[in-house]
């Protein structure tokens, strides 16, 4: 198998099967075209299974038929969530005419059934991506349990693809968009150029399926906590070679992988350029971004975290090997020192940046100062999307279990592929199970004047389901829930400005923006 384009179709026709489609450009020149290459789009077993058993009674589109009653729209007899409606499934119902399917389908055909229909109801279709959903800020005054705000558009127009904002101390925001870079955004609203001599982005994407595809794209911006003092600012983009490995000579493409600088900005340039974290060009893969983790969190005791997602050349392979970098949260000195008790110091072979393991996508990761917690959010698959409170050296389980299946409706069963024997009590289950999944992405636990009520609440966007929620723990049990805004568009990024207000960026077709969540109190102060 030589050449390019067949190297390509073999890992697309693996990964049909296993998850993500994976695709990039072809080294020096645009897009490959999927269509070209006969590759057929995966079909939904799951959602046949229900056309063919369940529609007679319940409708082709849920709503209910002459033998059955709906099952969205309304609240079931049964329970709600994905392990009620499953329950309810295999038990049947004799008093309705309903059977036992469980003398009918297997465990995992039922919890696969049970998810698909938890998926209409949450409107969150796997084919619907929502780019070109309609943007609607909210106007007027919008009340919630405890805070009444308003939603203020702060700049729009921007790159539909953008992935991290960092308020500044003076009001400005550093943005980075990922096929374009770094710029700021000034006070009143405008975007700078690029800033010159930033890591470079990557802008041949391309859309397969409705989901855009990338390598080599920019990803989270922060400041160090310090940023006052010291001026560094933290990048963590995709870093893109050719000719550079093994993987990148056979196809005649470009290969990336996770990579961590910091700079300072002078005069609309980068300077100062420091390297804080990069992996082996052995490492570098054909997986592109869109599953690469690639966020930065700092705690008050000058480490750094840092998220890389499934970069492996297949999006389960190398996320339960200690050697290689894919699907692990790293750790290390702010000035890329590895920590001396770092948990996986005592095995020579493996990560020393090595925090914690076995993360598919992780979309967010925050330090929570007053509870001195490192918490991740992480996309699942076809439901299973997770919040984790991430503990040093533990096994938080991708791609060997998960409360989700794969986007075809089959069960995941990785372990058997990659022939490990595991026992899922030793692995570490999350605090928020979010199934069917809504694509959680970025969070934050709230600190700040506006909204005091919110205080150590966690506020987490999502994209597929394009909602913002509220999230109270107690510890590390949710106790309560509350949506806060309804169908906007995607939540890329949220963070929380000098004033206590709350940036959120939005990707969207139309063009990407950032929107700020103003306290109607804190305005009426300001008045």
């Amino acid at each position: 198998m030589n050449g390019p384009l067949p190297i390509l179709k073999f890992i697309l026709l693996s990964l049909m099967v296993v998850g993500p489609v994976l695709a990039q450009p072809r080294g020096g020149g645009g897009p490959v075209n999927l269509r070209d290459l006969n590759i057929p789009i995966p079909t939904d077993i799951v959602a046949e299974l229900y056309q063919k058993e369940c529609a007679v009674c319940h409708g082709e589109t849920l709503r209910g038929g002459a033998q059955g009653t709906p099952l969205v729209g309304i609240d079931l007899q049964h329970g709600n969530a994905v392990g009620d409606i499953a329950k309810s499934t295999a038990d049947g119902s004799v008093e309705r005419g309903m059977p036992a399917w469980s003398s009918v389908f297997d465990e995992d055909q039922i919890w696969a059934l049970s998810l698909y229909i938890a998926e209409q109801r949450q409107g969150t279709n796997l084919d619907d991506f929502r780019y070109n959903a309609p943007l609607v800020v909210p106007k007027g005054v919008v009340k919630s349990e405890h805070h009444n705000f308003r939603v203020e558009t702060v700049i729009d127009g921007l790159d539909a693809l953008p992935f991290g904002i960092a308020p500044l101390p003076d009001g400005r925001i550093l943005l980075s968009e990922k096929r374009r870079g770094l710029s700021i955004i000034s006070r009143e609203g405008t975007q700078s150029d690029i800033i010159s001599g930033a890591p470079k982005a990557y802008d041949d994407s391309f859309n397969f399926v409705g989901q855009p595809m990338g390598l080599g794209w920019m990803m989270d911006v922060a400041l160090h906590p310090d940023y006052v003092e010291n001026g560094w600012v933290y990048v963590h983009y995709g870093d893109r070679c050719s000719d550079c490995n093994e993987m990148s000579n056979r196809s005649g493409q470009p290969v990336s992988m996770n990579k961590l600088v910091r700079g300072r900005i002078k005069d609309g340039a980068w300077v100062d350029e420091e390297v804080i974290w990069e992996s082996s060009k052995e490492t570098y893969t054909l997986m592109p971004e869109i599953a690469a983790g690639g966020r930065i969190a700092f705690d008050d005791q000058g480490y750094v975290y840092f998220s890389v997602g499934m970069k492996g050349p297949l999006e389960h392979i190398g996320i339960q090997d200690l050697t290689l970098p894919y699907g692990k949260i790293m750790r290390l000195h702010n000035d890329g020192r590895v920590p001396e008790d770092n948990p996986f110091l005592d095995d020579p072979t493996a990560v020393p940046a090595m925090w914690s393991y076995g993360h598919r996508n992780p979309q967010g990761l925050e330090f929570n100062v007053e509870r001195a917690e490192l918490w991740s959010s992480e996309m699942g698959p076809r439901g299973g999307d997770e919040i984790n409170l991430i503990q040093p050296g533990l096994n938080y389980g991708w791609p060997l279990i998960s409360k989700g299946v794969n986007y075809d409706g089959t069960p995941i069963t990785f372990g058997e592929v990659l022939g490990i024997g595991f026992d899922p009590a030793d692995m570490v289950q999350p605090v928020v199970d979010l199934t069917p999944a809504p694509a959680v992405s970025s969070f934050i636990f709230y600190e700040g004047a506006q909204f005091p009520k919110w205080h150590d609440n966690v506020i987490v966007g999502t994209l597929r389901a394009t909602d913002l929620f509220r999230i109270v723990l107690n510890g590390d049990k949710v106790v309560h829930t509350e949506l806060l805004l309804e169908d906007v568009a995607r939540f890329r990024d949220i963070e929380i400005g000098p004033d206590g207000s709350l940036y959120i960026l939005l990707e969207h077709d139309s063009g990407g923006q950032i929107m700020r969540l103003v306290s109607t109190v804190a305005e009426a102060a300001v008045n």
